[in-house]
């Protein structure tokens, strides 16, 4: 090197390389949450079934295929229950029918005015029989909510007459006619309209199906009277809870977003109660004051609305006494007829510990299958492949299911019950292969 010569030294820049350490932690951090946030590593596997062993309860596993196989929700988001249940909550479901019914008014001794809306079945039954669903929706639900469009739909397409109640006050064009709306437990206008079928279809025979809120009400209706059940063949309730009381503690509990979902329902069933505010507290009601109005306004959780209004309907003098005199759990022993219990174990607004109502009613009665998914949400249960779930959900097709494996039962009954007792199990068995 001359002296001319100048030595230079390139030093390779250390920043770059840190941020490009930081940019695949930020992004490792992403994936981690987004793993944990939609459970992506969760298994997927069939229903936990609690039931007992009888011939009857073979047939239908054998029958009902859907009960024994896997559910597998949507690949990226299907595990998760908050995304399950969001997407019920603002679509209800993806590319819901539209089918056509017939809206009937039934007027009550309180002067209220019961509403449902009934739905012709568009094929023959495969049984041959007539065959009517009754159906009581989700809280402040009624026939125009999506998911009970495609139920009702699917159910019409496999030879189903459907009869869907309005919950009071739930349709927003209807008015009250009497200052009481929709209950946790009032089963007076479900009884109306099932007696009304009852009356218009004396051939028909009855399945009763309950969706959140409304499988509380269908399983307080049969239990609270033997006369209920009365050419019902089969009642199905997914994804209540069982026990409002026992319940009104979780919902103030922060675990599952529990907390979050009671405020956005409460602020719902403000929207409902404040759309009737001249029917509930206008024209001198004895049961509503302004106080209550009032009390109303600054609710932030469905206990307080409770408290403050939907007790006050059916004069209850507490909470306490509403909760224990409105839930099932009270009377879904009384049940005899058979009962299909469905929910999941993600469910944000079901906290697990309210489940062993169905599972011990299940390994004490014979007549009882309780089928826990381990995904599905609340009222969610999308299937699907990767991304877009398909417009038919497994609920849909699981309540149909075990409606039909029901009815063929019931059509082979007779010819099993004219042989002995052996004979009639083997045949009745055999014949689900």
């Amino acid at each position: 090197m001359t002296s001319h010569d100048t030595e230079v030294y390139t030093v390779a820049p250390e920043m770059p390389a840190m941020f490009d350490g930081m940019k695949l932690a930020a992004v490792a951090t992403i994936l981690y949450i987004i793993v944990r946030c939609l459970n992506l590593k969760s298994p997927t596997a069939p229903p936990d079934l609690t039931y007992q062993d009888t011939a009857l309860n073979r047939f239908l596993l054998k029958s009902c295929p859907l009960l024994t196989k896997e559910y597998i929700p949507p690949l990226l988001w299907g595990k998760s229950g908050h995304l399950q249940t969001a997407l019920y909550g603002k679509l209800g479901r993806v590319s819901s029918p539209h089918p056509t019914g017939l809206r009937k008014y039934l007027p009550m001794q309180d002067g209220a005015t019961a509403t449902f809306d009934l739905f012709e079945p568009l094929a023959d039954h495969q049984s041959g029989a007539d065959i009517t669903m009754v159906i009581c929706p989700g809280i402040g639900n009624h026939s125009e909510k999506h998911y009970i469009r495609t139920f009702v739909d699917h159910s019409q397409r496999q030879g189903y007459r459907c009869a869907v109640l309005n919950h009071l006050g739930a349709l927003p064009n209807i008015e009250l006619t009497s200052p009481r709306m929709f209950t946790y437990g009032c089963t007076w206008e479900f009884a109306a309209m099932v007696g009304y079928i009852k009356k218009m279809y004396p051939q028909t025979q009855l399945i009763v199906v309950g969706f959140s809120l409304g499988g509380n009400i269908v399983c307080k209706f049969l239990g609270e009277n033997r006369a209920n059940q009365e050419r019902v063949l089969c009642c199905v309730s997914v994804c209540q809870g069982y026990s409002a009381l026992r319940a009104q503690e979780t919902f103030l509990q922060w675990d599952q977003c529990r907390r979050f979902y009671n405020f956005l329902m409460a602020d719902n069933m403000k929207k409902i109660i404040l759309s009737h505010r001249g029917s509930l507290f206008g024209g001198g009601s004895p049961k509503m004051v302004d106080a209550d109005l009032r009390r109303l306004y600054t609710a932030t959780s469905l206990m307080q609305i409770d408290d403050n209004i939907m007790r006050k309907f059916h004069g209850y003098s507490s909470l306490k006494e509403y909760y224990e005199k409105e839930s099932c759990v009270h009377y879904i022993h009384n049940v005899n007829v058979p009962l299909l219990l469905v929910n999941s174990a993600d469910d944000p607004l079901v906290h697990g510990s309210l489940l062993t109502i169905p599972r011990t009613l299940a390994e004490k009665k014979e007549n009882v299958i309780f089928a826990l998914t381990l995904h599905g949400g609340h009222l969610g249960f999308f299937e699907g492949a990767v991304l877009f779930p398909q417009p038919l959900t497994w609920m849909d097709k699981v309540i149909v299911g075990y409606a039909n494996t029901i009815c063929q039962w019931e059509k082979q009954k007779p010819a099993c019950q004219s042989q002995g007792a052996h004979a009639a199990e083997t045949k009745c068995s055999d014949s689900s292969s």
